[in-house]
């Protein structure tokens, strides 16, 4: 299905959203099937040389979450004795 506007209401759609991963974006983005994992309704065959678009990764280096608490922790240090 290949529509621009919703079938029921007549509105016209502001974003294509992928099945498979769930990412959004314009319908230009999702010409070749999704940007990010590569789904596509139809099978049809990629573009030579394209290599495939890397998903971002799930969780963030442990250094972030490290400094983030010793961020948190000293604030709530200056905080509690500014009493």
């Amino acid at each position: 299905m290949n529509a621009k506007d919703c079938p029921a209401c007549g509105r016209a759609f502001a974003s294509i959203r992928c099945p498979s991963c769930g990412f959004s974006g314009e319908d230009d983005f999702f010409t070749d099937g999704c940007p990010v994992c590569g789904y596509t309704a139809r099978k049809a065959p990629r573009r030579e040389g394209a290599a495939p678009v890397q998903p971002l990764a799930g969780a963030l280096p442990l250094w972030v979450y490290v400094l983030t608490g010793l961020a948190v922790l000293g604030l709530s240090v200056i905080l509690f004795f500014r009493r």
